[in-house]
Order: C-alpha cells, then structure tokens, then sequence
C-alpha cells in the first residue's frame, strides 16, 4: 500500500513539471516583440545573437506582420517637414523607417514611411524633391503624400512608378490646422491615403535589408553621435543610446536641442540608426531666398555608419541604380542587415558627423 502511494505521488509530480515545462515552452515560442517596446538584445559588450526571420515579416520593419490586409498593401512616404516652427511632429512614431535630407538653406526635411501601422494624424506635410525619388522608387509602387512642388520636380514625380495622393490629387484627405501658421499647419491621416489604393499598387520592396542572420548586433558600444547640416541656417541632430533605446534630439547651434516626440503619443525611438554620408548636387532650382535647391546623390556609393541596439559598425553603403534598395556592409565587405523595428536614415554631407 505504501509502495503504491510513493508511486501514484511521483507519477502526480511528473504531471505538474510536465505542465509547467509546456507552459514554459509555449511562452518561449509565443513571445514577440511589442511594437514600439524595445527589448535590447545587446550583451552590454558590442555583441548580439542574431535575428530570426518570421513566418510574415513586414518588408520594411522586419518584425511580424500576419495580418494578409496589412501585408499585402502598398507602402506609403509622406514628405513631412522639419522645420521649428514645424515640430511637434505627428506620425513619426508610427512610422516603420524615417529618413531626414538636407533641403536648401541648412534645413531638413523628413521622409516617413508606412506601412505595417497607421497613425491618426500625419505631418506637417510639405512639398517634394527631388531626391524622394532615390528613396521612393526601390519601394516598388508607393503612395506618395506631399503638398506639392516645383513643375520640373512633378514633372519627374509624373514620369516614376510613385502613385501620387499628393493634396493636388486627394485634397479631401488633408486639412489646414487653424492653430498652426502657414505652410506648417496641413495635415493628413494614413487610413485616408490608403483609402482605395488604385491599380498597381503593391506590397513595397525592401529599401534596405531587415532581420535575420547578418543582423546581430556586433559592434562598438556606442552612446552618441552628432549629425549636423549647415547654410544659411544650422541644424543639429543628437542621436543618444540611454542603454535601452535611442533618443533623437534636435537643435540649431544657439540653443539646447530638445528631444523628438510624436504629438500622437508613440514615442520615437528606433531600432536602428543609420548614417549615410551622401554627396549633395545643385538641381538649379532656387527656393524663394535664393537658396539652392540641393539633391541629395544616393546612386553609388559611400561611408556608412550602422547602429543598432548600442553599437555602431562603420562600413559602406551601396544603391546602383536608383531603383535598387540600399546594401549595407561592414568595412571588410560583409553584407549587414537591421535589427528588426522601426529605422531612421541621416542623410548628411560626408565629414558632418561626430561619435561623441
């Protein structure tokens, strides 16, 4: 009888570790990451395991995406401006990669791009250039949101695969915000440019690879870095690693930066950081003070620095047509992806960027 007890108690203790080591097993396999959470995978020594590749990862944020509605559609730029009297911002938290190009004068200008989230409220949206197309185009067929330009530059916009839902072609997807000055106070929602995407538009193309086996983050700990553009006017961007994510600030030489926010609410704070050294040509094209209309030459090659989750690679990047995506390498040639979540491209003139 004794014997029979000691048995039926160990077979009643095989059952709970039993249980226990399935529910352990299930969170292990069910557990993802949260968008907008960010979960370091740095060691705290440069290094990092690297990523799997999910059952649906979303072409431009890596991270899974199961729903077929939101995988399928096409990606979606929107010019967003970046001016100070432009900031706070909106949507830039939400969006899956933002890359920021120098525009005339010293000023920047910003290029959200969605796709596998929505935001409420985007902009302020501002007119297009024509360096947009080198960032567009390798998307495949992408909304294109701007609030227009100049005839030679919409000539240009008229003749890529970019579908225009620009306010010249869907005015009733924007409106003027009546608290905000001229030209910085127009503003759309994503679920309104996305409405009735016409013939032609499809899932984007990478712009840069994303997620699986070259993505680990091996490198430099790194805690700053500081990206300037200069003309008439100055501005200082601040990219900070805080140990568990990364805080942009902005600044104009006379004052204290102050940080980047989302006025929607989502924070902003990327995965990866990605400085691309870039030569800028004059187009000819003059703004209203005369300032030349820069483009920014992103077809060939140049210095590279990749930071993800605290650490920084210097390398090269490479884009040979203006249609192909962007190929990031370290600095003896081997080919590096991004961690997957949310990426932001500096575009500045080579030598204009400090690790601090």
């Amino acid at each position: 009888m004794r014997r029979n007890r000691v048995v039926a108690l160990a077979a009643a203790l095989l059952l709970v570790v039993g249980a226990c080591s399935k529910d352990d097993a299930k969170t292990a396999t069910t557990t993802t990451r949260q968008r907008g959470v960010i979960d370091s995978t740095d060691s705290g020594d440069g290094t990092a395991a690297s990523t799997a590749v999910p059952p649906h990862p979303g072409a431009l944020n890596g991270l899974e995406e199961a729903d077929p509605a939101i995988h399928a559609r096409p990606p979606l730029v929107v010019k967003i401006d970046n001016a100070p009297k432009a900031r706070p911002q909106f949507g830039l938290g939400s969006a899956d990669i933002v890359v920021e190009e120098g525009v005339e004068g010293g000023i920047t200008r910003l290029a959200a791009m969605f796709h596998s989230q929505d935001a409420p409220l985007v902009g302020p949206v501002r007119s297009a250039r024509s360096s947009d197309l080198h960032l567009a185009v390798p998307l495949g067929r992408p909304l294109f949101a701007y609030s227009g330009t100049n005839s030679n530059f919409q000539a240009l916009i008229d003749r890529s695969p970019l579908i225009d839902v620009g306010i010249s072609r869907r005015p009733s997807a924007y409106h003027r915000d009546r608290n905000r000055p001229a030209p910085y106070n127009l503003f759309s929602r994503t679920p309104l440019l996305f409405a009735s995407p016409p013939a032609g538009a499809v899932a984007p193309k990478k712009l840069v690879d994303i997620g699986g086996p070259t993505a680990g983050a091996t490198g430099v700990p790194v805690t700053k870095v500081d990206i300037h553009w200069v003309d008439k006017v100055r501005t200082d961007v601040t990219w900070t690693w805080d140990g568990t994510k990364w805080n942009r600030a902005q600044g104009d030489g006379k004052s204290a930066p102050t940080p980047t926010v989302d006025a929607n609410g989502p924070g902003v704070h990327p995965r990866n950081v990605v400085v691309l050294f870039v030569n800028y040509e004059d187009t000819g094209e003059r703004d209203q003070s005369n300032s030349i209309v820069p483009e920014a030459k992103l077809t060939g090659s140049g210095e590279a620095w990749i930071m993800r989750d605290g650490t920084l690679v210097r390398g090269t990047w490479t884009k040979p047509s203006q249609d192909a995506p962007i190929a990031l390498a370290d600095a003896r040639g081997a080919r590096l992806a991004l961690l997957p979540g949310q990426t932001w491209i500096e575009l500045p003139s080579p030598g204009n960027a400090t690790v601090v």
